[in-house]
């Protein structure tokens, strides 16, 4: 059955007593805690109105938003390659040639093994490229391998059926994994795949390290420039906050949409 309520017993008068009396409990505390937090804020000075009104500046604006751009742009590039890269090491790993799918195990469990931001400066210098292409290149070759192993997961979930079925009616291997499996494996696995891409987008900041002028280096810029670094960083948590609740808007669209042209 769809209803939920066929799997526990509603809550009796004494339960829906005891539900209720923890629900403020919890209210409460949460209360008092945005009190205290307000309280810390009020007691540094980190209130003062001096603190928030650069944030009604062009000036300011302009840099916040262009470190946003950067932000977006290498975060929307970094999981275009990732998810190309993924989509190529998980075809490899699942190859019927043996020396593919050593060449592929080797390059996801060696830049699966490495902190993103060690990428990043490797490629930054050991090619003498630009911070941006730094930060791009390593948030793909790490989240690349990642979605590899998420990809190859989700096409070996599918029904070996499929695959059967596929070469019955002489599609060949390629086209039946390209027409077949990808397609069912990517409905399975899109909730996975746009965690990972927000785990990329908040990776971007790390950026930030190699002088890449994204959110998180226009954040200091601005606090440093102001002496408010707390409110600043408050701002720039709550862009990417707004982000992702955006990508998880457009993922849950997108599931929807999947789910409506699959029925």
């Amino acid at each position: 059955m769809s209803d939920l309520s066929a799997l526990y017993e509603a809550p009796g008068p004494l339960g829906r007593r005891r539900n209720r009396i923890i629900s403020v409990l919890v209210w409460a505390g949460l209360a008092a805690l945005l009190g205290y937090v307000l309280y810390r804020f009020q007691v540094t000075g980190q209130l003062a109105p001096e603190k928030w009104t650069p944030f009604l500046y062009g000036d300011i604006q302009k840099v916040l938003f262009e470190g946003l751009l950067n932000t977006l742009k290498s975060a929307l590039l970094g999981s275009v390659l990732a998810i190309g890269i993924g989509i190529i090491f998980a075809l490899m790993r699942l190859s019927e040639r043996r020396l593919l799918r050593v060449i592929a195990t080797a390059c996801i469990e060696f830049f699966r093994g490495l902190p993103v931001l060690l990428i990043m400066f490797a490629i930054y210098m050991m090619f003498d490229v630009s911070a941006f292409i730094a930060v791009v290149g390593g948030l793909a070759l790490f989240n690349g391998m990642v979605l590899a192993e998420i990809i190859r997961a989700g096409i070996l979930a599918v029904p070996r059926g499929q695959r059967e079925a596929g070469l019955s009616i002489g599609l060949g291997s390629f086209r039946t994994m390209w027409l077949i499996l990808l397609p069912q494996a990517f409905r399975t696995m899109l909730p996975t795949i746009i965690s990972q891409v927000i785990v990329l987008l908040k990776d971007s900041a790390l950026g930030y390290i190699v002088s890449f002028h994204e959110l998180v280096y226009a954040v200091n810029q601005v606090g440093r420039a102001y002496h408010n670094l707390l409110p600043t960083f408050i701002v720039g948590a709550a862009i990417f906050i707004v982000i992702n609740l955006g990508v998880n808007a457009f993922a849950v669209w997108l599931e929807r949409r999947l789910a409506t042209s699959r029925r």
